[in-house]
């Protein structure tokens, strides 16, 4: 055959196949998310996250230094509180001597280069499960905010270097902004879950935090799983208010409006490759149905091709591995 054109003749050895490469992964695009838990020589698996595992303050310690070994600095703290410190308002999300904010400066006391990322959302520490103050089965979302200052304001306090609102409340952005601003916290960015989606994809995680609503859902205030324009007008909102980073949640069901707001916003798009993906890749691999290792790096392959700059990721630590052996 008589063919001008032959992209084969760029995949004929690893060498050529390495040179045309379009999209690379980095250790550098990755944030860990983490799970702290009270008590001390404490480490946890998460049942529906295998590899996953809430962790002791002192244990935390030693894992993020495995990690920071690795080259993966960033770390998005999550917590896991007993019943007992939850109620209606949410009260220990902004107790600065509570195990968040101590874990937060104990981290930064120990390993000072690395960036925190911190979680704003009432959820952790609500007898609801909710994100959001509860009254007559709604969820407010003018009270909340002045919660979520408080909480902002308290991470900041402790040392965090990104505030993470995933609450999804309306103006939480701009609210937040004023409040760091307020404080002096001028350098505190916010990285806004700016199209934060009521998927099916947080199930493990919510195993996690053991913060799964008590009734009805979340589809109030996280976004619908068939819309994508409306993600267009949340990231503008957001844009608008001061956010540093735009994130969309989750990433691999949603890599079209990664794309999309990519394509729209000159701000780094985050993108969290959620609880669910992980466990889905984890299952399949542990019952032989797929290659673990090569599904983990195309599905973070397809999140940077989307336009993700940066990637949440609980494969975060074994990718880091991965890239590190084949680099």
């Amino acid at each position: 055959m008589n063919l001008i054109r032959r992209p084969r003749r760029n995949r004929q050895s690893a060498v050529i196949r390495d040179m045309v490469q379009e999209t690379r992964l980095s250790v550098t695009d990755f944030i860990l998310p983490v799970f702290i838990m009270e008590g001390q020589n404490l480490r946890s698996e998460v049942s529906s996250m295998p590899g996953i595992y809430r962790y002791s303050l002192d244990l935390l310690l030693n894992e993020i230094q495995e990690c920071v070994d690795l080259g993966v600095k960033t770390f998005d703290l999550f917590p896991n509180l007993p019943e007992s410190r939850k109620d209606k308002y949410a009260t220990e999300s902004y107790n600065p001597d509570g195990l968040y904010p101590t874990a937060i400066r104990a981290i930064k006391e120990r390993f000072p280069e690395v960036v925190i990322m911190t979680d704003v959302a009432m959820d952790p520490y609500s007898s609801d499960g909710h994100d959001g103050i509860v009254e007559n089965g709604k969820i407010l979302n003018d009270p909340t905010l002045e919660v979520l200052g408080k909480m902002a304001l308290a991470q900041a306090q402790a040392g965090a270097n990104i505030i993470g609102p995933s609450d999804m409340m309306d103006g939480r952005v701009g609210y937040l902004r004023q409040v760091l601003d307020e404080g002096s916290f001028h350098d505190v960015a916010i990285m806004s879950y700016a199209a934060k989606y009521a998927s099916a994809f947080y199930g493990p995680f919510r195993d996690a935090l053991d913060s799964a609503p008590k009734f009805g859902d979340k589809k109030t205030y996280q976004m619908n799983p068939a819309n994508s324009r409306e993600a267009l007008i949340e990231a503008q909102l957001d844009f608008e208010e001061g956010a540093d980073f735009l994130m969309v949640k989750p990433a691999l069901a949603y890599l079209d409006i990664i794309k999309l707001l990519n394509d729209n916003f000159h701000l780094p798009i985050a993108a969290y490759n959620v609880s669910g993906e992980y466990a889905m890749i984890k299952a399949a691999a542990q019952n032989g149905w797929l290659d673990g290792e090569r599904a983990m790096m195309e599905s973070l392959m397809s999140i940077k091709r989307a336009g993700a700059n940066v990637i949440l990721t609980y494969f975060a630590k074994e990718a880091a591995r991965y890239l590190s052996k084949n680099n």
